[in-house]
């Protein structure tokens, strides 16, 4: 069993910064790629930022230059700093993470439970 937790969540005035954390924890072998996605209410769920294993990273063209992601394999943990947030990112930030198991040989998709982003103008 592996479960995905966010923190770092909150409420934030525009042009600040905050920073999530994503940990992962279970019966881990390998993690390949980490992400972080998000829903703004009246959007549609977008990729925020990828890093895969060998920490070649992807940010949607929105967050280039403000976001950066980043992971510590030791601690299973994927970052997510955001600088110069905008009220219109005000959205749920989910965590996800294509890891394998003890006992499988299948990478499988896993989702954390979200975290609230509220960006005031």
């Amino acid at each position: 069993q592996v479960q995905l937790v966010e923190s770092g969540g909150g409420l934030v005035q525009a042009g600040g910064s905050l920073r999530l954390s994503c940990a992962a924890s279970g019966s881990i072998v390998s993690i390949n790629r980490m992400g972080w996605y998000r829903r703004a209410p009246g959007a549609q769920r977008e990729l925020v930022a990828a890093i895969t294993s060998g920490a070649s990273t992807n940010y949607a063209d929105s967050v280039k230059g403000r976001f950066t992601i980043s992971r510590d394999n030791a601690k299973n943990t994927v970052y997510l700093q955001m600088n110069s947030l905008k009220p219109e990112e005000t959205a749920i930030y989910y965590c996800n993470a294509n890891i394998r198991t003890s006992g499988s040989f299948i990478y499988f998709d896993y989702w954390g439970p979200g975290t609230q982003v509220t960006v005031s103008s």
